[in-house]
Order: C-alpha cells, then sequence, then structure tokens
C-alpha cells in the first residue's frame, strides 16, 4: 500500500510562534495597566462579568451575544435557545449533536465523519460556529470541558457576526477566571470503551488576579465497527483586575481531535441500507481524521463612567486540519454490492481578529438609548490540499471498487495522488467590519433595536496548480431591526426583519472562481415575529414564527447552457417553541418542538427541482428532557426525542424513517463533594438513523448505550 500525504505550509507570516507570545501579551496587557494605578488594597473592586457563571441549571436570563449588550433574553427580538453547562452534565452531553437535539428549529447532518454540520432553519453550515462572540470556523469536531454554555440565535445574524449566520449561528461560552476557589473533576465510563476525564481548577491569587485552568483527556471506541476516538485538551485563563474599572482576561486552549473518519451506510430503493448498525464500509484504518487547534484570547473591558464603556477583544487561531475516508457510494440495482471510493484533505488555517466595541448609555427625556458602535478586523489565511484514491488493482485510473454488501470493506491497496480537479489553493481573506446599533427604551411597555453593519470582504484566492489568481471584494450592508412590546414585564411580543449574506468564497472561503466573483452575494432575508414569557424567575417559554428567504442562487440559465444566472432559490417557514427552567422547585425541564417548511423555489438543476424539500430537514421535531429530584440524595431523567422523516438531498430520492426516541439517567449524591449518575441512551434499543451527509453516507442511531459519570468537587 502506498500513502501520500500532502504537505501544507500556512502563510509564515502568520504562523504561532511561541516566542512572540511574550510581546503580544505585553502589547495587550501592559497598556491596560498603565492608564490606571493600581487600587488601595480597601477600594471595592469589580468582578470580572462572567456569563452563566452562576448555579442556574436549566435557565439562563440574559446574554450578551445577540445584542453585544447584556440584556435580557426576553427583551431580545430573536428565537435563541442557551444549554447550560447544568444540562449537558445531567444527559452527559459529549458533543454538538447532543446539544442540537434541544435546540429547535436545528438539526445536525453528518458532516462526512469528520466536522460538525448544522442545518438552521433549512440552511445547512459548518462554518457558523463561534467562541466568545468570535468566529471558530474551521472544520472540526468541538467540545464542551471549557464551555459555561451554549447558544443558538436562530435567523440572519450578520448585523452582529459578519458574513454567514444565513439561517443561525451557535457559539460557545467558555468558563473564564474568577475570585473564588473551583475544584472539579468528572469520569465517564461507558458502552463501548466510553473512557472521558475532565477537570476544572481555579481560584483567585489575590486581590487583583484569578486563575482557572480546564482539562480533557478521552479514548473512546462506538458501536461502529473499527471506530476510534481520542481527544485532548487544555485551557488556562487568567482574569486581572487592572484598575477600579478595568479588567483584562487573557485565555490560550490547545484542543487536539483524532478519530475515525466515518461515512456510514448506503441507500437501496430510497431507504438506508439495511444492514447491522455496526457495520463499517470501506476501510476503517485507512479512514483517519484529526484535528488541532492552538488559540489565543485577550478581553479588555474599561468603565470610563457616565455611561460610557469600551471592551476589545482578541482571538489569534491556528488550526491544523486532516482526514482521509474510504467511504461507500451507490449499491448496485441488485443490492448485492456497493461502490468504494477514497480521498483525503488537509487544510490549515491562521485566524485573527479584532473587535472593538464602544458603548454608551444615554437619556433623552424619557427615552432611553443603549449605544453601540464597532470596528471589527480580521485576516484568514487557508491552505488546502486533497489527494484521490486510485486502486490500482482495478485499473491504472480506477477512483472506485466493488465490494460485496454481505463484506463491504476493502483491502485494496489504495494509492492517494492528486487528480485533475483537485484543489490545492492558497488563499487570504481580509475583513473590515463597521456596525453601529441603537436598544431603544421608549417606554416600559415599548422597545426598538434598530442596527446596520457594513463589511469589506477582499478574498485573494490562488489556484495553486493553475497559478491562476482570483481577487474579488462584497461590501455588503446588514440591517436589523425588532420591535418589542411588553404588555407586562416577564411577557414580551416582538417582530424582527434582517439580513445576512454568504460570499461566493462560501462557507469554508474555498468556492470562489472566475465564474462566480463577478456575482453579488447570496442574500439571506429573515423575518419573524414571537413572544417570550418568564412563567416564573425559574422557568422562561417562548414561541417564534419565521419566514427566511434565499436569494442571488447561482444555477445554469435553462435557455442557454453556457451562462450562469442569479435565481431566488429557497424559502423556510416555521413554527419554533421552545420551554427551559424548574417547573417545580424538584422538576426541571428542557425542551422545544419545531414545525418546518423548507422548500426550492426555483428549480436550480435537473436533479434540484421546484417544490423540493431541503435536505435533512425534518417537518415536526421535537425533545423535552425532566429532571426530577425526588430528595436531596435521589434524582431522575427521563428524554424524549422525536424527529419526522428528512429526505438526505435535495433531489428527495432517498428518506430516512422518521423515529422517537428515550433516554433516561439516575442520580445520586453520595456527600457533599461526590456524586454519581447512570445515563442511558436510547433507553428502548430503538433502530433508527440520525444524520446523513447525501443519499449514501447515512449514520445509523446508536443502539441502548450505558454511561457511568463521577462527579467531585474539591
Amino acid at each position: 500500500m502506498s500513502m501520500k500525504f500532502p504537505v501544507v505550509t500556512p502563510a509564515p507570516a502568520l504562523r504561532f510562534r511561541p516566542a512572540l507570545l511574550p510581546a503580544l501579551l505585553a502589547s495587550v496587557v501592559i497598556p491596560a495597566f498603565a492608564q490606571t494605578a493600581p487600587p488601595a488594597s480597601d477600594t471595592v473592586l469589580p468582578e470580572v462579568k462572567i456569563t452563566g457563571a452562576a448555579e442556574q441549571k436549566y435557565s439562563v436570563k440574559r446574554s450578551a451575544t445577540g445584542t453585544k449588550t447584556d440584556t435580557l433574553l426576553r427583551d431580545t427580538p430573536q428565537a435563541i435557545t442557551v444549554v447550560t453547562k447544568e444540562l449537558m452534565r445531567d444527559q452527559a452531553m459529549q458533543s454538538m449533536a447532543d446539544v442540537i437535539r434541544y435546540v429547535p428549529g436545528v438539526v445536525t447532518a453528518q458532516g462526512e465523519g469528520n466536522r460538525d454540520t448544522a442545518v438552521f432553519r433549512g440552511n445547512s453550515s459548518t462554518g457558523d460556529f463561534y467562541v466568545d462572540g468570535i468566529r471558530d470556523d474551521v472544520q472540526y469536531y468541538r467540545d464542551f470541558y471549557n464551555i459555561e454554555s451554549v447558544e443558538a440565535l436562530k435567523g440572519s445574524n450578520a448585523m452582529i457576526f459578519g458574513r454567514g449566520g444565513s439561517g443561525g449561528i451557535i457559539n460557545r461560552v467558555t468558563k473564564q477566571a474568577e475570585w473564588r476557589s473551583i475544584g472539579e473533576a468528572s469520569l465517564t465510563l461507558g458502552s463501548w470503551n466510553n473512557r472521558r476525564a475532565t477537570a476544572d481548577l481555579g481560584q483567585a491569587i489575590n486581590e487583583t488576579a484569578a486563575f482557572r485552568v480546564n482539562g480533557l483527556i478521552e479514548n473512546s471506541d462506538s458501536y461502529r465497527n473499527g471506530f476510534n476516538l481520542k481527544r485532548s485538551g487544555i485551557n488556562p485563563t487568567l482574569s486581572i483586575r487592572a484598575g477600579a474599572d478595568t479588567s483584562v482576561v487573557l485565555g490560550y486552549e490547545h484542543f487536539k481531535d483524532e478519530r475515525t473518519a466515518d461515512r456510514g451506510v448506503p441507500s437501496f430503493n430510497g431507504v438506508p441500507l439495511n444492514t447491522d448498525p455496526s457495520t463499517f464500509f470501506g476501510n476503517a484504518a485507512l479512514s483517519q481524521t484529526w484535528s488541532k487547534a492552538d488559540a489565543f484570547t485577550a478581553l479588555i473591558d474599561h468603565d470610563f463612567g457616565n455611561g460610557l464603556s469600551l471592551r476589545n477583544r482578541t482571538r489569534y487561531a491556528d488550526y491544523d486540519k486532516f482526514y482521509q475516508n474510504v467511504f461507500p457510494g451507490a449499491v448496485n440495482a441488485a443490492g448485492t454490492s456497493v461502490a468504494i471510493s477514497a480521498y483525503n484533505n488537509a487544510t490549515q488555517r491562521t485566524n485573527i481578529f479584532n473587535q472593538t466595541d464602544v458603548m454608551f448609555n444615554l437619556n433623552t427625556g424619557s427615552v432611553q438609548h443603549k449605544l453601540v458602535a464597532g470596528l471589527e478586523l480580521g485576516q484568514q489565511t487557508t491552505d488546502n490540499f486533497r489527494n484521490t484514491g486510485y486502486f490500482l488493482s482495478v485499473g491504472t485510473n480506477a477512483t472506485s471498487i466493488n465490494v460485496p454488501v454481505s463484506n463491504p470493506v476493502t483491502n485494496a491497496t489504495i494509492t492517494f495522488k492528486q487528480a485533475a480537479t483537485d484543489a490545492n489553493n492558497h488563499g487570504t481573506v481580509t475583513t473590515k467590519s463597521v456596525y453601529i446599533q441603537d436598544q431603544i427604551e421608549f417606554s416600559p411597555q415599548w422597545q426598538l433595536i434598530a442596527g446596520v453593519r457594513r463589511d469589506n470582504f477582499d478574498v485573494d484566492f490562488t489556484n495553486n496548480r493553475t497559478a491562476e489568481n482570483i481577487k474579488t471584494t462584497d461590501t455588503p450592508l446588514s440591517p436589523r431591526v425588532g420591535l418589542v412590546y411588553k404588555p407586562m414585564t416577564d411577557v414580551s411580543l416582538y417582530a424582527s426583519y434582517s439580513i445576512a449574506f454568504v460570499p461566493r468564497a462560501g462557507d469554508q472561503l474555498s468556492s470562489l472562481t472566475a465564474t462566480n466573483k463577478a456575482f453579488d452575494p447570496e442574500e439571506f432575508k429573515n423575518l419573524e415575529v414571537g413572544a417570550k414569557w418568564d412563567i416564573h424567575p425559574d422557568l422562561s417559554t417562548s414561541v417564534a414564527i419565521y419566514q427566511l428567504d434565499r436569494s442571488n442562487v447561482a444555477i445554469t440559465d435553462p435557455a442557454d447552457a453556457t451562462k450562469t444566472i442569479l435565481v431566488d432559490g429557497q424559502r423556510s417557514k416555521g413554527v419554533e417553541f421552545g420551554i427551559s427552567g424548574k417547573l417545580t422547585r424538584e422538576w426541571s425541564v428542557m425542551g422545544g418542538y419545531a414545525y418546518q417548511d423548507a422548500k426550492i423555489t426555483k428549480a436550480q438543476s435537473a436533479t434540484v427541482k421546484a417544490g423540493a424539500i431541503l435536505a435533512q430537514v425534518p417537518q415536526h421535531s421535537a425533545s423535552l428532557w425532566n429532571r426530577y429530584d425526588f430528595s436531596s440524595v435521589w434524582g431522575a431523567g427521563l428524554g424524549i426525542v422525536y424527529r419526522s422523516k428528512i429526505y438526505t438531498s435535495t433531489d428527495n430520492t432517498v428518506v430516512l424513517p422518521g423515529f422517537t426516541r428515550l433516554d433516561g439517567a439516575v442520580y445520586y449524591v453520595v456527600n457533599k463533594n461526590i456524586n454519581l449518575q447512570v445515563n442511558i441512551e436510547n433507553l428502548l434499543d430503538k433502530k433508527y438513523y440520525a444524520s446523513a451527509n447525501s443519499n449514501n453516507n447515512i449514520t445509523p442511531g446508536s443502539p441502548r448505550a450505558l454511561r457511568v459519570g463521577l462527579n467531585m468537587k474539591f
């Protein structure tokens, strides 16, 4: 067997150099210290604000992510779902797919077995992921060992987040150092050698500094034959009171994920092939993916007084990603053999973003304003290299091999080399964005939020194989307006309108061509009305009705196959309902329901026709998790997840059947420092199909799985 792996070297100017870290820290921290003298020992010092730091169970009342200001969720005019660390712990969540089950209007796609992929209101994305409000868009699997909460913001979000965010975004809020002692650790053991340990340690160093360190190590197998997952991560943070009115938070994360790239099973006669859920198609030993991420973050908050404050956030992240897969294609008409293909892909990306927000509170008579003016600067440098797998035993140029469905594993020699159309690209994207927003409170009953963002999005894209260089600049405006009416203090009714855009470079900045570079970006318009009700301090509900239209979709001109035209491509309409918090002191709940009607509105090809239902969008989906504490020692959990049928692609030829799945848990408190929990996924051992990437890449759901967790405080 001959395997050739690409060597990809990112732009040297942006590679992370540890020797430069002290200078970088000095450039950020020293000016902050220089502005304000150290406080006297008897001065009352401000706490660094940590979103979600308090024990909140399943309900969150406030967030700064959707507006850039600390705002009640019920006063934010859009659908937002927050999954807290308590819910993640109670359900033993270990993946983004676990979280998304409890986010109405969002479903998980397979992501070719090497990345998180979310479908927001009918729009699939691998790039609309953020951490503490800053872009984290490389294709990899994220973890929650250092996460306080996960926020899903639905609808078009470009005013806050810039390009992308067409149907929604997912933001992870990280744990940060606080002026209190933190000592927690957990150990999870479970079915198929699930082995995972995490630790969370922190305390105050003195009056002006506090540290916190989160760590992870995991080595697990799976119900899928040949699958293995290894993860490790460490994330130290340092919080500094740099004066009476200034706070600084510094953080660094090193994270690594290695696993088998699993593309699942193929379809046959319009449904998933009937095979054991453990069956691996292709070659698990040659299907490996790994990702490494090193990220440095710095946050500076300064209060000038009189309602004026400034926040500056910087994130430098260096990503290294590789995946190789030997995976199934179509099954033959007789259902006896399946085609196996292979390729590998390497991506290196360096991101550096800086956001500066100036916030000013202003009263004009009886009208109150929260003004935000901001500047975001960013640069992303990406190198991408792909090889096709050739099966020389079949033929010199054979890119697939047929194997029997009864034993769909191939041990044939595979040579990986570049085909004529394989990527060998280098690209630099430079972003300069300005935005302004005003949150206006006319009276206790009426509020308005209005803002606009202008992006200058420059792409310099080079095909290294042909030396073709393509440059383009997009300068879209992204408005947002939302009106809130509060008939009662704890009830809000809202209406909102927003626009987002996706540049021709695409979700992963690799789709720019000489043909499409002159086209306007794709545009997404979201209209939404809704209501939010804090039934009592620990229980919140919400409902949203929306229409999301996608336009500027490039298709081949039906009247002239040599031309490309832009059309209005799809429409998603739906209703979302969510509930979170405590029904009683003992009974906690988290759940939601979504109805989605998402269709192609204009024929885009011979297989993507007008009226087709968008891929991987269920018409109905619902989830409800319950935890009931019978006493201070014993508790139990019961969850239900429902999804109606979905199509695996927009040709609507393969369908995944709907399913209902039950999960359960038991909790036991040994003492104030130790508790045990047992989680059972798929309690009734239901056979179902969890997700897909295409008609022939379908992931079977897990059979009944057991996890035992030991949680400790010290």
